[in-house]
């Protein structure tokens, strides 16, 4: 359904006594910072959508898979990553910096839970930077300022959007969320996404029931889309090999993939 990212306006402040999606994100995937309503209402879109803990799982391990490559093979150093999530291990920071101590990377988050755990855990190496920022996903210009107090954006950052646009409702507001981060890094910057879907050929009809449970149950809001919308957000970039795939599939060892419902693809500007 989505990464465990929270972008959702003042609603999204701490309240414990609703399901919370970083909350719940972090339930599936075994963490241990949720609560009793997380759980319950985590259960219940597991029970209605079993498939849910393996989206988790692929979309973390494709977020390990493409900081990997884009440090490793592609050399980036810089890493604006919105919607950052409760920490777990391997988070975005801990990869770059085990492939090169100097990377600078920015997380952007709006639940105060995220961010009291993002301080306290995500300490980055004395060569690197790491930094947080409270902001709002429906509002890159406030994104894109704040990052760049520490990021370089004369130099080519990789740009971190996993299950975040699935909280922004409005299609057209999405895309215009990717075009205006985009433009305002250089060429040679990547965009790195993953999107649920309910597409067929992925397994996803069953997105649309649970989320309308999620909807009335929890919050932030979510939606699924199509693989046409999820691939407009791409536009004007080069989407690198192996294209828009299930995340699970994104550049997976052999034998290890699984096929989800969530799309995964790396992109770069031109």
């Amino acid at each position: 359904m989505s990464d465990g990212h929270t972008p959702s306006g003042g609603s999204a402040r701490l309240n414990t006594g609703v399901a919370h999606n970083a909350r719940v994100w972090n339930f599936w995937i075994g963490g241990k910072d949720n609560y009793e309503v997380d759980q319950q209402v985590g259960e219940h879109v597991a029970g209605m959508f079993p498939i849910i803990r393996d989206i988790a799982r692929a979309d973390r391990d494709f977020l390990g898979r493409a900081v990997s490559f884009l440090a490793g093979e592609r050399g980036v150093r810089q890493f604006l990553d919105i919607g950052t999530g409760l920490p777990t291990a391997d988070n975005t920071h801990e990869i770059a910096q085990r492939l090169a101590p100097d990377s600078r990377i920015v997380y952007v988050d709006n639940d105060p839970i995220v961010l009291v755990h993002a301080r306290t855990l995500l300490t980055g190496t004395h060569d690197g930077v790491t930094a947080y920022i409270d902001a709002d996903v429906h509002d890159p210009d406030a994104i894109l300022e704040r990052a760049g107090q520490t990021l370089d954006f004369t130099q080519p950052a990789a740009v971190m959007m996993l299950g975040i646009l699935n909280f922004v409702l409005d299609v057209e507001k999405a895309r215009d969320i990717v075009r205006r981060v985009m433009a305002a890094v250089p060429s040679g910057s990547f965009l790195v996404l993953t999107h649920p879907t309910f597409d067929d050929e992925l397994g996803g009809a069953g997105q649309i029931p649970a989320m309308k449970f999620w909807n009335e149950n929890a919050t932030p809001p979510i939606t699924a889309r199509s693989g046409a919308d999820i691939a407009a957000f791409f536009e004007g970039l080069e989407v690198l090999e192996p294209g828009m795939v299930s995340c699970g599939q994104w550049r997976a060892e052999p034998g290890s993939s699984v096929l989800v419902p969530q799309y995964g693809a790396v992109a770069v500007k031109p």
